[in-house]
């Protein structure tokens, strides 16, 4: 068995839960979610096909994610802004929380690429 397979093979979503745990983090720190994103980035090729689920929704967590920001915080300008902000974390939240119960069952991510909850 090669390297790379055993990787893979022993791959029970401890990496996809730490990226979760770190976009999660962000709100402490604010540099976490990026770290997240690259390790993402990297370890999407060599996992499982339930893991991939996973990590597609981990970027695009966090790219949409950014998009909301960026929107609400230009909004913010006609006050509605704010209240996109709000509701823009409580989708973040709601997107790990979810990943994380979808990685306790050991079930792929459903729908990653949707733009809402």
């Amino acid at each position: 068995m090669s390297d790379n397979a055993l990787t893979t093979a022993s791959d029970n979503g401890g990496k996809a839960t730490a990226i979760y745990i770190l976009h999660l983090a962000g709100f402490i720190t604010g540099i976490t979610p990026v770290i997240g994103l690259i390790m993402a980035y990297v370890f999407k090729d060599d996992a499982p096909d339930w893991l991939v689920s996973h990590y597609r929704n981990a970027i695009h967590i966090f790219w949409k994610g950014l998009v909301y920001m960026i929107i609400s915080i230009l909004l913010t300008a006609i006050v509605i802004g704010a209240f996109l902000l709000l509701v823009q974390m409580i989708w973040f939240i709601v997107r790990c929380v979810k990943g994380l119960n979808y990685i306790s069952k050991g079930q792929p991510y459903p729908n990653p690429e949707s733009w809402g909850f």
